[in-house]
């Protein structure tokens, strides 16, 4: 009796269970990197509007002069109030609004007198430090996506599922120099 047949099934019964574990190996990764940029993204929601909420305590700090008080609040009201559509716009604006704001001359000498200015001072750099890192990482994690996406397999196999292809971020994001 040959037996021949036995070591033909077995080798194909490895070989399809070879692919499938590497096959729930890619959407496991995949679906590691999508909640990847879901927390990325999670993280950058939570700087940005910590950065309009401190950006709103210096505009009603009174350390500012009313108009460029005014021009700092609208801008920091309409990063926390965009749509996810005019997002991105309202955020760059409010990066313009407040290296505008710091780049006034004399603008750090008059806070470095004061305490609380002091203290919003700091605040606001943590912030928009905190901004640009927040935002480095986010599109690093969709870039990964992104190009996991794109390989053969995932196309082929619909192993995305109907997630929405995750997009990039994109900000004036330059921190107003303190």
């Amino acid at each position: 009796m040959s037996y021949d047949w036995i070591i033909d099934v077995l080798f194909w019964v490895a070989v399809v269970f070879l692919v499938g574990v590497y096959v729930s190996w890619r959407a496991t990764r995949l679906d590691r990197l999508h909640v990847r940029v879901e927390t990325a993204r999670a993280a950058l929601d939570a700087a940005l509007v910590r950065r309009a909420a401190v950006a709103l305590e210096l505009a009603a700090s009174r350390l500012l002069d009313p108009a460029t008080s005014l021009v700092l609040a609208t801008a920091a009201h309409e990063a926390r109030t965009a749509d996810a559509e005019r997002r991105e716009f309202a955020e760059s604006d409010l990066s313009r609004a407040l290296r505008a704001v710091v780049d006034q001359p004399g603008f750090a000498a008059a806070f470095a007198g004061r305490a609380d200015g002091a203290e919003t001072l700091e605040e606001l750099a943590a912030a928009a430090a905190k901004v640009v890192y927040a935002r480095s990482f986010y599109n690093d994690a969709v870039a990964a996506a992104r190009a996991a996406r794109r390989r053969l397999l995932i196309r082929v196999l619909p192993l995305a599922g109907r997630a929405p292809l995750p997009g990039f971020f994109e900000i004036d994001v330059e921190p107003p120099r303190f």
